[in-house]
């Protein structure tokens, strides 16, 4: 059965930019993995009539419609409201997302506002989804063969719910029984789209089934390898041939399969050997320390970042020689290879990365434009230093030169670990 899903993202803070929509990415990666197709995606505002014309739209055409959004406790939390109305549904207090609710404010010492009971009223024979970092439950409504699921807006809270409550409800139900759609998602470092679809081309012309689709990302490209079958031990069958092919073809630009981004894998290589890591930042002003410290356990393998802008601070803080600032330029592999080394020392990690670059708009001259960029990564037995050109010296990339710096020297430091 080819399932088709649609996600309605509700809130006006949306659509005016306050807000950035994390929670559609989030959800159609998962459902691209479970192989369910999407065509239709929206944002809507706060306003009931609009929202139940929108909704009738995704009943129409979907078998599962997913939102996010309007399940609080003010008035214009609508969505829970309009949906019932739209199914006819009838509403009962779910007793332990209530029960839960009043634990939640009496463990902050709030007082529980008479509104927020609205938060624990479901449509009658509903799945609940508890929330375990808030408020509002998530809800489920099967209907005439379509599924309704509600899930609250902040991320911290629709993010574990969907994953660990709501997929695996969904393999529970009837729709699932008739086949089994997987997928993995190859990602792919240090090679453009064009040159991925140049070597693997009739990987992805000629294979239905499992089927091989490119998604270009900033800095990356993303294979999804996607098979169906009876079971899912099948569909894993199915996919193993396809993505060793690709292993083949591409191994050495392969950062890892079903991951989310480069420092996710940094950080877990680090642990397993049980290495530290230190930066060295220039031109992408702590980027790099910030991607790898964002990842939840970075604390034991990070030991520190240095942002070192001024040629002063490369001088005192990171030995790097006057001298050789002077006769090279702060920008020049001399230099950055200075402050990789310098940071090891001072830190005393086992492996440590330096950016040295022209981000632009200004500063680019005719020998090295905006967006000459070096890169070292040093251990205390080998060291790779590399040149980078990325952009066209227009000046105006700036931010897209700081994140492929930041991709770059993440990348490099996976490479040299990989030896340790």
């Amino acid at each position: 059965m080819n399932l088709t899903a649609e996600i309605i993202c509700v809130g006006t803070e949306l659509l005016l930019g306050d807000i950035v929509n994390t929670n559609a990415p989030f959800i159609s990666r998962h459902l691209a993995r479970l192989g369910i197709a999407q065509y239709h995606q929206s944002v809507v505002g706060d306003n009931h009539a609009r929202f139940k014309e929108l909704f009738a739209q995704a009943y129409e055409r979907a078998d599962i419609i997913i939102t996010s959004g309007g399940l609080g406790p003010t008035y214009d939390d609508m969505t829970k409201e309009a949906i019932c109305d739209f199914l006819r549904c009838k509403t009962v207090v779910n007793d332990e997302s209530l029960s839960r609710m009043q634990e939640f404010f009496k463990l902050r010492g709030r007082e529980m506002t008479h509104n927020n009971i609205k938060q624990a009223v479901v449509p009658e024979g509903a799945e609940v989804f508890q929330n375990d970092n808030g408020t509002a439950p998530g809800i489920c409504v099967e209907k005439n063969g379509k599924y309704v699921i509600m899930l609250p807006g902040p991320p911290r809270e629709l993010e574990p719910m969907f994953e660990f409550q709501v997929i695996p409800y969904l393999f529970m139900q009837p729709m699932f029984d008739d086949s089994a759609i997987l997928s993995h998602n190859i990602r792919i470092f240090g090679i453009g789209e064009s040159a991925v679809e140049d070597k693997l081309y009739e990987l992805m012309t000629q294979n239905v089934n499992p089927s091989v689709a490119p998604y270009a990302k900033s800095g990356e490209v993303l294979l999804r390898v996607t098979a169906r079958a009876e079971t899912p031990l099948e569909a894993e069958e199915m996919m193993k041939p396809v993505i060793n092919r690709i292993k083949e073809c591409l191994g050495e630009y392969i950062y890892g399969i079903d991951v989310d981004s480069l420092q996710e894998v940094l950080v877990e290589k680090l642990a397993e050997k049980g290495l530290k890591i230190a930066t060295a930042e220039s031109c992408t002003g702590g980027l790099v320390s910030k991607r790898i410290t964002e990842i939840p356990g970075s604390s034991a393998v990070f030991d520190c970042g240095i942002c070192s802008y001024a040629n002063e601070i490369k001088n005192k803080v990171l030995g790097v020689e006057n001298e050789d600032l002077k006769k090279y330029g702060a920008v020049s592999d001399t230099v950055a290879l200075q402050m990789a080394q310098g940071v090891l020392k001072l830190s005393g990690a086992d492996v440590a990365v330096s950016t040295t670059g022209i981000a632009g708009p200004g500063g680019g001259t005719p020998e090295k434009p905006c967006g000459t960029v070096y890169i070292a990564a040093v251990t205390k037995n080998k060291q790779i230093v590399r040149r980078f050109m990325l952009s066209r010296g227009t000046g105006d990339e700036r931010e897209n030169i700081r994140h492929l710096s930041t991709m770059n020297a993440l990348s490099m430091a996976l490479e040299i670990i990989k030896e340790i």
